[in-house]
């Protein structure tokens, strides 16, 4: 019997996504993996459990655990789902680490090395595992569809017999793979469409997409960009400056769309009360940064909120949930071109390289320690503030490895960001 992968069925109610797909199952077998697949795993993703027994997955249960040699994971393993893993069991996951020091200990303490997909480096050999920019990408798309919902007028232009409906103005806060993929997604329904960021370099993929780039363009904005392509925190002379033109932008806008994070922290407020405002009734805020305290003064996590001047703020949890069945899709081949790297072709066995960059830069806990280096000194001594390295699966703030980004933002028939 060759060693086994467990999928198991997520444990929150608000997650619909599964670690596998058909496609994945069949290939982790011709890796020499035994697959058993939870009952019910891949329901909320419109994978019936025949379709997994079709290419060769077990259909089990949650004791089944215990004997996997791997777990592939949508979110981090709960208390309860610990303790039904075996030690040494290697478990693959959005792991979310960050303010989560219980939780981390809490997997060293059970023995298993954990790997968190959201640390995954942004080189080009990693691109096909990067789970920030697959699900980031769904979460852009979805964010224009919640907005297109909650809008009750049309987003395109349309001349007709009886008169012209104007085009929806639409503005994308926050210019990485979410935010591309919104400023695609809302030109193809037919909006009007610009977008800012505080990265000079993606001022051209902005305009590669057929919107117009709104930025205060002065010295500090050309050099604000960091080494890893993320954000850098900008001066408060410098967010005065962009507040006043965004201000004035914004209470022109039918739709905007905010993505803005900077790793390792909160969410940048992006959008005061006054902001929302000045905008008219019926216009749509939608903040796809509601999980990590938001961009929009006013937005809360779970809910649409209507203001008092009848503008609405929405704050949909797991948006790339949203779209479940393709966001897992894309998330199993995250998951199984990062375990196949740790696959030895010869014995086909588990035979995870530790000095290997994709390792050490995932890698959690091992051994019963907690390993990685922005949490292994949390672990022995009081958390100070966290390193500034992606911390969300909802919305990736840089785009990818520049060469990609530049080809994704260019390929419009295709529809990727």
């Amino acid at each position: 019997m060759g060693q086994i992968v467990f999928i198991p069925r997520e444990l929150d109610p608000n997650e619909p996504r599964v670690a596998a797909s058909p496609e994945t199952v069949k290939r982790l077998a011709g890796l020499g993996f035994d697959v058993i697949v939870e009952k019910g795993a891949g329901l909320g993703s419109r994978i019936p459990d025949q379709d997994f027994a079709a290419v060769g997955a077990a259909i089990g249960t949650a004791a089944d655990a215990k004997k996997a040699d791997v777990v592939l994971k949508v979110r981090r393993p709960t208390d309860a789902e610990l303790k039904g893993y075996k030690p040494g069991a290697a478990v693959i996951a959005i792991m979310d680490p960050y303010g989560n020091d219980a939780a981390v200990a809490a997997m060293a303490k059970a023995g298993i090395t954990a790997f968190s997909m959201e640390f995954m480096p942004r080189i080009t050999r990693a691109q096909v595992m990067d789970v920030l920019s697959s699900q980031a990408n769904l979460a852009g798309y979805q964010a224009v569809i919640d907005a297109a919902s909650e809008y009750d007028r049309a987003l395109p232009m349309m001349m007709t017999a009886a008169g012209t409906v104007p085009a929806a103005k639409t503005f994308i806060m926050g210019v990485g793979v979410a935010g591309l993929q919104a400023i695609a997604t809302a030109r193809r329904l037919g909006a009007v469409v610009t977008a800012t960021d505080v990265r000079p370099a993606v001022k051209e993929q902005v305009q590669s997409l057929g919107a117009k780039f709104l930025a205060v363009e002065d010295e500090e904005f050309k050099a604000a960009e960091t080494a890893g392509g993320y954000a850098k925190e900008m001066s408060k002379e410098y967010q005065a400056k962009q507040a006043a033109l965004t201000a004035e932008h914004i209470a022109k806008q039918d739709i905007v769309i905010t993505t803005a994070l900077i790793p390792g922290r909160p969410a940048p407020k992006l959008v005061s009360a006054a902001m929302v405002a000045s905008m008219k009734p019926g216009s749509v805020i939608v903040d796809l940064a509601v999980e990590r305290g938001g961009n929009v003064e006013g937005a809360v996590p779970g809910r649409v909120v209507t203001t008092e001047n009848g503008v609405k703020i929405v704050g949909h949890l797991n948006v790339p949930g949203r779209v479940a069945a393709s966001a897992s899709l894309l998330y199993a081949k995250n998951l199984y071109a990062f375990l196949e790297t740790m696959v030895d072709k010869a014995t086909k066995q588990l035979a995870i390289k530790r000095d290997d960059e994709l390792v050490k830069a995932t890698m959690l806990t091992d051994g019963g320690k907690v390993v990685h280096p922005n949490f292994a000194k949390a672990a022995e001594e009081p958390r100070t503030e966290p390193a500034a390295i992606p911390a969300t699966t909802m919305v990736a703030d840089a785009a990818d490895a520049k060469p990609a980004a530049k080809k994704k933002a260019s390929a419009k028939p295709k529809g990727t960001a």
